[in-house]
């Protein structure tokens, strides 16, 4: 059983915890997207460190991080149309292929001593916009290969997994790689890798679904799914319940070298054993995810989870202690991940197949778009009542939303067990 009182699990087999790999197309998707997703986090770490070799400027990594975050606002929701409208397969293809196409530019001019700083930020700014495009289409994609609804939430979960063990492993490789070969080397090696979920996704057999065809313009549809999301209430709970953590809860990220040098008295391995800590709890979460088996407990677990990640946040907030500020990452990384993919199971799970895109495009913006916004604010008030007093109150914020949201959930319940039909 699961140590958390109220979070009850069996870990009956690896079979159960691993069902989804049952699907062929779910395996060929996981196994391209786990070279790919290393050769990603070797190219962040290989960047960030090419900007500070260059300058020298922390405001310039900011920058480069912010470039690669702010297009997700304006046009993860109209992307979300576009899922709705085109087959999605083919345009993650298109946009894993532009992805490779900006690494190997960035490969060559950072190779041939051409590189510069405006032309790292144009090259982020252009991947921005491809991973703002390119999100809706992969997680709208997920129901199209896993065609049993109670293995959707393993699929997720499992992806989750995936995520943060490339995290783990990417980094460190990326940093001998830096030491060995230099940074454009590891952008090649980045391009290279994403031959892989290319390759991956051409190999699958997709059945093909007849959609209905789309009239009127992109604008009026997205009224339409921004319509249908709001008046649909459980959509409207989970979204609203993913928003306000998302703003409030996700930014305390940005501000961990504070606490790690000026709360806990550390250096860069404090911030690596921190970030440790986050990153061990995210990654039990997913595998606890993965390990449900029937999807009807999922709304009673994003709450407890949305509770659990406030909690945690709260007390690693006002912790002095070393000990205590790990065991509470690992609490807030295990309620974190939980809490965002079981709600993106939900939405996935209880919307109509005709309008899931753009739902799902929705939910991405909450985190991609929104949490950006969150960190400017906490920044802002952080410089007036102290980082910890930020964090903490922000928290607070996240954990009356997560009990109002503990309200609703036989909403929620009841919603997917009309959508409980095979799809």
């Amino acid at each position: 059983m699961f140590p958390f009182r109220g979070l009850p699990v069996r870990f009956d087999t690896f079979h159960t915890m691993f069902r989804a790999f049952r699907y062929r197309n779910y395996r060929y998707y996981y196994y391209g997207q786990s070279v790919s997703l290393i050769g990603l986090w070797v190219q962040n770490i290989a960047m960030g460190w090419l900007v500070y070799r260059l300058t020298g400027s922390a405001l310039l990594l900011g920058t480069i991080a912010f470039s690669l975050q702010i297009p997700s606002l304006f046009i993860t929701p109209f992307a979300g149309v576009m899922a709705d409208r085109w087959e999605r397969r083919k345009v993650i293809i298109v946009t894993q292929t532009l992805s490779m196409v900006v690494a190997f530019v960035l490969a060559w001019l950072t190779l041939a001593e051409r590189i510069t700083v405006p032309v790292i930020i144009v090259m982020a700014l252009i991947n921005g916009v491809i991973l703002a495009f390119d999100t809706p289409f992969r997680q709208s994609f997920v129901p199209e290969i896993i065609t049993r609804r109670e293995d959707l939430s393993n699929a997720i979960a499992l992806n989750s997994s995936l995520y943060n063990l490339a995290r783990f492993v990417g980094p460190p490789v990326g940093g001998v790689l830096i030491a060995l070969v230099g940074e454009g080397w590891c952008f090649f090696i980045n391009g290279v890798s994403f031959l892989a979920v290319i390759a991956a996704l051409a190999a699958m057999r997709i059945t093909r679904r007849s959609r209905p065809l789309r009239m009127g313009s992109i604008l009026s549809q997205l009224r339409e799914g921004i319509g249908y999301a709001w008046h649909f209430r459980s959509l409207r709970y989970l979204i609203t319940l993913v928003a306000l953590s998302s703003f409030f809860g996700l930014p305390f990220q940005a501000l961990m070298p504070v606490f790690a040098a000026d709360i806990l008295q550390g250096d860069s391995q404090m911030l690596g054993l921190l970030t440790g800590a986050l990153g061990a709890g995210a990654l039990t979460g997913a595998f606890f995810l993965a390990a449900q088996k029937n999807v009807n407990n999922i709304p009673v677990i994003t709450f407890r989870t949305a509770v659990l990640f406030a909690g945690g946040l709260a007390l690693f907030a006002l912790s002095s202690s070393t000990a205590l500020s790990i065991a509470a990452l690992v609490m807030t990384g295990f309620g974190m991940i939980v809490h965002f993919n079981s709600t993106n199971t939900l939405i996935q799970s209880i919307s109509d197949e005709d309008k899931r895109g753009r739902v799902v495009s929705l939910y991405s913006l909450t985190f991609m778009g929104i949490t950006p916004l969150g960190s400017l604010l906490a920044g802002a008030v952080a410089e007036h009542i102290g980082v910890p007093f930020t964090v903490f109150g922000f928290a607070f914020i996240c954990i009356g939303s997560a009990l109002l949201f503990g309200k609703r959930i036989r909403t929620i319940f009841f919603s997917l067990v009309r959508n409980a039909a095979p799809r």
